[in-house]
């Protein structure tokens, strides 16, 4: 079985605001996002917009007890499920199946910066940091940092109370909640899906973790396929959830479908020369990518590897709009394919393009196309 998967509802927090409009706005002006070069300098963040949050996580004690990624992913779930017209039918949202990915959050920064601060001078540095990780490190930290408490969050909030499954795992995540929601829904197995995922990039720990690895942007904003050899990407808060249901479960209960995700492909090469031109070409044919109208480039913004997909998308759709996400919302990680389905899903529904491809390429592993087209 093979059932045509469409998708009925969206949910979108980033920069450029909150809702379909809002980025498809920002998506037409072309002008750099909204970008913060002082909280963190040198490294430039991309902040989340201003929310009234009581929109979609009415009880103050709720958003209380969450942190900032869980807060845009149930307030951008909570949306999608507005979209899809079923925010207020219990009875659906009670059979609704659930695939999260998110990193992740809560560092006890006080706690870090004491035992990195005592490492420097300790006489036996192993001794001393296994003691101080076991006395300092409340026990609920590492629960708070999974990304099921935002799978949890969302059925408490939302009443989403279907299985749910979560991943974790930078970009390649991303791709792979969608590609198995998507699968999930075209194979028979369930009827309807929410699928999607949230991402912090205001948290100094989120940036030193990345700095670590040479990953990040310095000074100001440029755009994506224009950093060079320096390259980096620049973080941005933003969330994405696509309500995601079978053709025939749409129509039957007279939902609109906004767009057909056809295929989701993934792959995860070794990154040698040449590798991620290849994956991309390969992954291409494998989700039946033709002639699209656009192209959505999840590309981060690193060195070489972005140079190197650039050329390669331009020789697999030539003479089409290419558009990196991170010059509309900023560099989210395993919420980049997600956003990406959602944006191009939002492109096909106003009419502005037949068939969109969204790429999502790792900025250390993993690759990933999707495509849609109409309903």
């Amino acid at each position: 079985m093979n059932r045509p998967v469409v998708v009925t509802g969206l949910g979108l927090v980033s920069c450029a605001g909150e809702g379909v409009d809002a980025h498809l706005a920002a998506l037409d002006a072309g002008a750099a996002p909204r970008t913060d070069t002082e909280t963190f300098a040198p490294y430039p963040v991309h902040p989340a917009p201003a929310i009234a949050w009581d929109g979609q996580i009415p009880k103050r004690s709720d958003q209380r007890q969450m942190e900032a990624w869980q807060r845009l992913g149930v307030y951008a779930a909570g949306l999608a499920l507005d979209s899809a017209g079923v925010k207020d039918d219990a009875a659906f949202k009670q059979a609704l199946h659930l695939v999260v990915a998110a990193g992740g959050g809560e560092r006890d920064y006080a706690a870090d910066g004491a035992i990195l601060t005592g490492l420097r001078e300790a006489e036996d540095p192993g001794a001393y940091l296994n003691e101080r990780l076991q006395n300092d490190l409340r026990p609920t930290l590492f629960l708070a940092q999974l990304s099921n408490l935002l799978a949890g969050n969302i059925a408490i909030v939302h009443g989403v109370t279907g299985a749910s499954r979560t991943f974790m795992g930078e970009e390649a995540a991303g791709v792979d909640a969608l590609r198995i929601a998507q699968a999930r829904v075209a194979s028979g197995q369930i009827d309807a899906i929410l699928v999607g995922g949230s991402y912090s990039a205001e948290r100094p720990d989120v940036l030193v973790i990345h700095e670590m690895g040479g990953f990040l942007a310095r000074d100001g904003y440029r755009p994506v396929f224009q950093r060079g050899e320096a390259g980096g990407f620049i973080l941005g808060s933003c969330a994405a959830f696509l309500m995601l249901e079978s053709e025939a479960h749409a129509a039957a209960r007279g939902a609109r479908a906004l767009a057909r995700l056809d295929a989701v492909a993934s792959d995860r090469t070794r990154r040698a020369a040449g590798s991620v031109a290849a994956s991309l070409e390969a992954l291409w044919r494998q989700a039946g990518v033709s002639a699209p109208e656009r192209v959505l480039s999840g590309a981060t913004g690193v060195a070489p590897i972005t140079t190197e997909e650039r050329d390669a998308l331009m020789r697999l759709a030539p003479g089409r709009r290419l558009t990196a996400l991170g010059d509309v919302i900023g560099h989210g990680l395993e919420v980049v394919a997600p956003f990406g389905a959602a944006v191009a899903a939002a492109l096909v529904a106003s009419g502005r393009a037949r068939e969109v491809a969204v790429t999502a390429v790792g900025h250390r592993r993993g690759e990933g196309v999707l495509r849609l087209g109409p309903a």
